[in-house]
């Protein structure tokens, strides 16, 4: 085999990028969306989108994601190599310098579906072979107005919080047990818990959405039982989070919190709404069941 050529893209050839032929079983092509560079008004970045060519061919191909205002990738949005290339998308992986999470996005019961199947296992195990790791595996929600509305339970009174440090302290609360494995690996890692919630009220601030939807959430006899972020992410609205404090749990308030995120976001004008748990937080998982959002993608998250 001849060697290969890896590279970042450039402005001029950009259009490199859908040489390679793809049958976008998985990833973000199965579900509608395309690439398209910054300068013909994408979101992509060609310093940020590699190749590796054999003989001039496209064979592999990566784009890294972060929002406008970012200097560094935030997301791994697209990984894909040809068939019989996946030590080239794995080599492609390794030798570029840019590095985030990569969400491979697969339909519902993926698994079931043997050509699916196969690509997605081809991607994981290609990204492992670059020394990726699998964290988790997530669903993927989307509500839209073709899906019920929940009535409010009404057993949580809701207002907005202005102070950072009180809702820190709240984050504190609930990442001090959950069963959130991103939120798990940051408390894992160096600066604990106190360094884990810092980094949830960041991606808070992060959503180009106003910092007066925050809003906590109170038991009858005034205690704080959670909180709750209705966003926009940079592709529309989303349940940004859900999160009930220790000693409220077991009450079922994860999904009072989710049905008025839900109902705040449509009060102003949502048409769509995303959300997103791990497969094994069954009881946030049946939250959004109960609360009528369907799950529209499944989701495999690799660090």
């Amino acid at each position: 085999m001849t060697d290969l050529v890896i590279r970042a893209l450039t402005t001029s050839d950009a259009h490199l990028f859908h040489a390679l032929q793809d049958a976008s079983l998985v990833g973000r092509g199965a579900f509608g969306h395309r690439y398209a560079p910054v300068a013909e008004g994408g979101e992509y970045r060609p310093d940020w989108t590699w190749v590796a060519l054999r003989d001039g061919t496209v064979v592999a191909r990566a784009a890294w994601w972060a929002a406008p205002d970012d200097t560094a990738p935030v997301a791994l949005d697209w990984f894909d190599f040809a068939d019989g290339e996946e030590e080239a998308g794995a080599e492609l992986l390794r030798r570029s310098p840019l590095r985030a999470e990569f969400s491979l996005l697969v339909p519902p019961g993926w698994r079931e579906m043997p050509e699916v199947r196969a690509a997605a296992e081809a991607r994981i195990d290609a990204a492992r072979a670059a020394g990726m790791e699998v964290l988790v595996e997530r669903y993927r929600y989307e509500w839209t107005p073709d899906c019920p509305l929940p009535e409010r339970p009404d057993r949580l009174t809701f207002r907005p919080e202005p102070d950072d440090a009180v809702i820190l302290d709240v984050l504190r609360r609930c990442h001090s047990v959950t069963l959130d494995a991103h939120a798990r690996r940051a408390i894992a890692g160096p600066g604990g818990l106190d360094a884990a919630a810092q980094a949830e009220l960041d991606i808070f601030h992060w959503f180009p959405s106003p910092r007066e939807w925050w809003q906590l959430a109170f038991t009858p006899d005034g205690e704080v039982a959670g909180i709750h972020v209705p966003a926009h992410n940079p592709n529309g609205p989303c349940i940004g989070f859900i999160g009930v404090v220790p000693e409220a749990r077991g009450h079922g308030y994860g999904y009072d919190l989710l049905v008025e995120c839900t109902r705040f976001l449509v009060e102003r004008g949502a048409e769509s709404i995303a959300g997103a748990t791990d497969r094994g937080n069954t009881p946030m998982a049946a939250a959004f069941a109960r609360a009528g959002h369907p799950v529209a993608q499944e989701r495999i998250d690799l660090v």
